[in-house]
């Protein structure tokens, strides 16, 4: 009895590590730059005009800013010492138009270089949305989504980052410390080599820096994406948090994120701080150098402001440089996570389309040969499940839950692919169908109704160009045309999220005209009416004499007035197909219907 409390202990540390795993991401290993830079190009390349120009007036830029101290010292020289006004003034107005010039180019380069990355991260975010879409159903079961809502949000704005705050700026820096030693030594080798002694611990100490920084951002991300992930579920859940009084569990979990990301960025703070101070630091050092050399080492007055002009322009750039590093982190960072998610492939992606000759009309509209399919490996969902659905035949699929009932719509509408077996639509092996075209063929009416921001005809049509004749219609012909015309705004009413402004069954009405809507060979019913009160059900049910002909019908429903209408019953126990038949054979027969009949429809029927 001893051992309990450990054992508690021991649970609580599995579950926290259990969460952690599904929550949190590792560091995705070394990172190669290059390999990055060269997946975002093709988001950027047809933006590649705009990046052109910027790059054009940040070299002409940086080849303005290097004449001044020259001209400067010219002016001294020449003009100060010598007493020539003329020199003074030409030098004056040469020095204006450098200036103005500079300011322009530098207005150029900034709206280039920002309109292109804003239109290039559009491109990248756009991409990484469809490509969620084009993802199988199995996917979205292990990623958290607030992981995702990170990588199209959070992780793109961070390599947006690299052009707002002018990543092509560092091809300037660069020529500009190139063209600061040229000139420097070519006026005075010695006092050059004496103000350069100090600059070597700057490099030291960058390269130190440069993984802990890349990991401190990598840090952040994770710890980012853990943040939303937990946010989403909380709001989500804000029920089931209120009224189990969970308010106390769920503040905590939420500290020690916040603890976390918090003490991420701290850690990224103090190496860039770091960083800043050793390069201010550095640049004292070597301005101190050479007022001290000038005891030695006499040169003329224009000399001294030029090197200096030039000293106080070469930190300059390695300030920049070393902030535009911290955000190069960030960005590469962000880069991983998000060319990570679209590096992602194996069984969840969608199969490439097959084609397969058809001759001839369909003798099934619907059919399972041998089927088997896991959701997890080694845990079984249906075990060579054979089924036949000719067309305009309505099949019932009943059994306990977790029987797989579920699984096979699933499987026919292609969300998940048969482990094993073969799955088929119209005669033909629905691998060998663009999604598209397999799915048009479906009008699904699930148990848990999903509604769209917009309006109630907006979410009727689902996607398709919204017909108000046509979506009244369909409201009319199951019933619920008058439901919704009490309200103020009729079908143009607004839907909140997530459709909370309606009640299940309305929404679930709102799902039957969606599915009517569409015009589908097959119409699928997933415990459809499980959320619609007796009255309602009873106009429904008068309505779906009308709505089945001419259609093949797959229905999943626990109530009776719903399944006894079927042509057939097929009874799944365990993964396996255990009986068929219609609902008074399987009352004869005594097996496993009629069992259930009696323990889960008994009641319904008294009624």
């Amino acid at each position: 009895m001893k051992a309990r409390p450990h054992q508690e202990g021991s649970d609580a540390a599995r579950t926290e590590a259990v969460l952690r795993a599904f929550h949190e991401e590792g560091a995705l290993g070394k990172a190669y730059d290059g390999r990055l830079v060269a997946q975002l190009w093709p988001f950027v390349r047809p933006h590649r005009l705009a990046l052109w120009l910027a790059l054009a007036s940040i070299l002409v830029t940086a080849a303005g800013s290097l004449l001044r101290p020259l001209v400067m010292l010219h002016a001294i020289d020449r003009g100060v010492l010598q007493g020539d006004s003329a020199v003074l003034t030409r030098s004056g107005l040469l020095l204006v138009g450098i200036v103005l010039v500079e300011q322009v180019l530098v207005y150029a380069q900034i709206y280039a270089l920002q309109v292109a990355g804003a239109r290039a991260m559009a491109d990248l975010r756009r991409h990484v949305f469809e490509f969620l879409h084009q993802k199988r159903v199995g996917f979205f079961d292990h990623q958290p989504v607030g992981r995702l809502v990170t990588r199209v949000t959070n992780d793109v704005d961070a390599i947006l980052e690299l052009f707002a705050s002018g990543a092509l700026n560092a091809v300037g820096d660069l020529v500009k410390l190139v063209g600061i030693v040229a000139f420097m030594l070519a006026l005075d080798a010695k006092l050059a080599l004496i103000a350069f002694a100090a600059t070597p611990p700057v490099a030291l100490l960058v390269v130190l820096l440069r993984g802990r920084m890349r990991e401190a951002f990598r840090t952040i991300r994770a710890k980012t994406a853990r943040m939303n992930s937990n946010m989403n579920e909380q709001v989500s859940g804000m029920t089931v948090v209120q009224a189990f009084n969970r308010r106390t569990a769920a503040e905590a979990e939420f500290d020690e994120i916040n603890r976390d990301y918090r003490d991420a960025n701290i850690s990224a703070i103090k190496y860039e701080a770091m960083q800043d101070a050793a390069i201010e630091m550095v640049a004292a050092v070597c301005l101190a150098s050479i007022i001290v050399a000038l005891g030695y080492h006499p040169v003329s007055f224009g000399t001294v402001v030029a090197f200096n002009a030039y000293l106080v322009q070469f930190f300059e750039p390695i300030s920049a440089l070393a902030q535009r590093y911290t955000l190069l982190q960030s960005a590469m960072a962000g880069a991983e996570r998000v060319f990570g998610l679209l590096d992602t492939t194996g069984t969840e992606m969608d199969a490439p389309v097959v084609s397969e000759p058809v001759d001839g009309e369909p003798a099934l509209a619907l059919e399972l040969a041998d089927v088997s399919f896991s959701y997890k490996p080694g845990v079984p969902v249906l075990r060579e499940v054979s089924l036949a659905v000719r067309p305009g035949e309505k099949v019932a699929l009943v059994g306990p839950t977790g029987a797989g009932k579920t699984t096979v719509t699933a499987l026919l509408l292609r969300l998940y692919d048969a482990t094993s077996g073969v799955v088929r639509v119209d005669g033909r092996d629905v691998r060998g169908l663009p999604r598209d075209e397999l799915r048009r063929k479906f009008a699904v009416v699930p148990q848990d109704v999903f509604l769209f921001p917009g309006t109630v005809l907006t979410n009727i049509a689902a996607g398709e160009e919204p017909d108000r004749v046509r979506a009244e219609e369909a409201l009319r012909r199951i019933g619920a045309l008058d439901l919704l015309l009490r309200r103020p705004d009729g079908i143009d009413t607004v839907v909140e999220e997530q459709g909370g402004n309606f009640s299940a069954g309305e929404r679930q009405l709102i799902a039957f005209a969606r599915a009517l809507y569409r015009e589908a060979s097959v119409l699928v019913l997933d415990e459809a009416t499980a959320s619609i009160d007796s009255d309602t059900e009873a106009r429904l049910q008068r309505a779906l004499e009308e709505l089945w002909r001419g259609r093949t019908g797959v229905i999943i429903a626990h109530r009776l007035s719903t399944i006894r209408r079927a042509d057939r019953i097929v009874v799944f126990h365990k993964g396996t197909i255990a009986e068929q038949g219609s609902h008074a054979e399987l009352l004869a027969r005594g097996g496993l219907y009629a069992k259930l009949h009696e323990l889960q429809f008994a009641r319904q029927h008294e009624e």
